[in-house]
């Protein structure tokens, strides 16, 4: 008999966005896959899940995935959390994932919905989403200048994450090629309890994180109007 693989969603800041079927899953699998133990072990301690773990992220990936393979084969339920957020997604869990579809056809891949930073941003910034193209995480330098020359071009609502280090350095990038009355929106700490999202024209998105430095902290979606 093959084995199942669940993708679960895990909150992106607020626990409580845990879903009721996430939680039954987690508790009735053989073994949870996840970026970081401890991390996942505070969302365990939460709803009282005591499921086993093993590390399963981008460096170790290689090493672990055969082993995977062969549990799945032998007919054991796994599920896949990241740290926060939809796994997969701008996610070395995609790696397994596509092993698993070509080698392993019978067994049985279930993602469940929930939290994911690109939804909850885009649901809240008033910027279109009726086609949108998603970038992931931006290159820190070969390619970035290609997909900023895209940016400018589109015709779609662009969104991508960006880290701390890097948002003033995008911010100043975009405001060289996004002209009024094209809109960009700023999301940060989604969740969490100093949640915002920013919205104007880029030099007024710009002028409000080079005013309140303070405010540059956490991870941040950037969501880019089409022209």
């Amino acid at each position: 008999m093959q084995g199942t693989l669940y993708i679960i969603p895990t909150p992106i800041g607020n626990l409580e966005d845990m879903t009721l079927r996430a939680i039954h899953v987690l508790k009735e699998v053989d073994l949870v896959l996840c970026e970081d133990t401890s991390v996942t072990q505070r969302l365990f301690k939460e709803y009282d899940i005591h499921t086993k773990t093993s590390v399963f992220f981008a460096q170790t990936k290689l090493k672990n995935i055969e082993k995977i393979l062969k549990i799945l084969e032998e007919g054991y339920r796994i599920a896949l959390v990241s740290d926060a957020g939809t796994p997969t997604i701008s996610d070395p869990g995609v790696l397994l994932v596509d092993r698993v579809k070509t080698e392993l056809p019978d067994v049985k891949v279930i993602a469940l919905p929930g939290a994911s930073a690109l939804t909850t941003a885009l649901s809240a910034s008033g910027i279109t989403s009726a086609q949108f193209v998603f970038l992931g995480f931006l290159p820190h330098k070969k390619g970035r200048d290609t997909l900023f020359k895209e940016i400018a071009e589109s015709k779609r609502t662009i969104i991508f994450y960006e880290s701390v280090h890097r948002i003033e350095k995008t911010l100043d990038s975009l405001s060289k090629i996004i002209l009024p009355p094209r809109k960009v929106a700023i999301a940060r700490e989604l969740t969490k309890m100093y949640e915002e999202v920013i919205r104007g024209d880029i030099k007024e998105v710009r002028l409000h994180f080079h005013k309140k430095k303070e405010k540059i902290r956490g991870e941040f979606v950037v969501i880019v109007e089409g022209k």
